[in-house]
């Protein structure tokens, strides 16, 4: 078992798991979920990926792990009190995708990575940064997966309490984040795995499979019997012991990308 590298790369903190003999190898990038587990190292414990013959390198999102203000996730609770789309939802990943090229440039300057695509992986709200930067950037990616991704904002935005109170703007950003919309766009970017628990909110889970209808033959869709959103226990903020049913989310994931870097594609 590797023993995680922590460091920050463009201003963003990291934990990365190398591959098994540390040396030059393919590089994987993650953005964690904002449930359990909500920090870079307790994506990276829950999600290790152990067999891969690839760096894994796991990003913190905004105001999560090292960047949490005074230590908790308090003041995230508080933005999205506040509006939970223009000052959450939306503003934490369009800050993460626009932290990711320089990111990814930093890491390469640290890291013994290859320069050739990379695999995103993204859990929850950050399975809609790996969507996002498939649909709006032309970093070369082999191949991505989304594991209980925030494939459409407005599906987010319904688990929410209340009736939210969309105007011109926040219609625009949660449109922005409808990846269903953009299937056609990130249909030409790589192979994309969905794993979507059986268990999670329905519509998290419908959305899961439409998605995997309109990107088409560069899908594939996996259902996890019994998983529910989180992959981790509370508070998932410290690295925990891997849960059962997240074990198979990470068996499936490794499987996933060592397909990939055999194929080159």
């Amino acid at each position: 078992m590797q023993t995680p590298i922590t460091g920050t790369a463009a201003g963003v903190p990291f934990t990365a798991l190398p591959p098994a003999d540390n040396a030059p190898a393919p590089l994987i990038l993650t953005w964690h979920m904002l449930d359990a587990p909500r920090s870079d190292a307790a994506f990276a414990a829950a999600l290790p990926m152990h067999d891969l013959p690839a760096w894994r390198v796991h990003l913190a999102m905004p105001m999560c792990g090292a960047r949490m203000v005074d230590g908790s996730t308090d003041a995230i609770v508080e933005l999205f009190t506040k509006d939970p789309v223009m000052s959450f939802l939306h503003p934490f990943v369009e800050q993460a995708t626009e932290e990711f090229p320089a990111a990814l440039a930093a890491i390469r300057t640290q890291l013994p990575v290859d320069d050739g695509p990379i695999g995103i992986l993204g859990g929850s709200l950050g399975g809609a940064v790996a969507l996002n930067i498939l649909a709006t950037t032309d970093t070369p990616v082999f191949a991505a997966a989304v594991v209980n991704a925030a494939i459409r904002m407005r599906s987010v935005v319904d688990l929410f309490p209340g009736e939210y109170p969309y105007d011109a703007e926040s219609e625009k950003a949660v449109d922005d984040l409808d990846f269903i919309a953009k299937a056609p766009a990130i249909a030409t970017r790589a192979p994309l795995l969905i794993i979507s628990g059986e268990s999670d909110d329905p519509q998290m889970h419908t959305d899961a499979m439409n998605l995997d209808a309109a990107v088409g033959e560069r899908a594939e869709l996996l259902t996890i019997p019994g998983l529910a959103h989180a992959l981790a226990d509370e508070p998932g903020i410290e690295p925990a012991p891997q849960l059962p049913l997240t074990r198979e989310v990470d068996i499936a994931l490794t499987t996933w990308f060592r397909r990939h870097l055999a194929n080159g594609s």
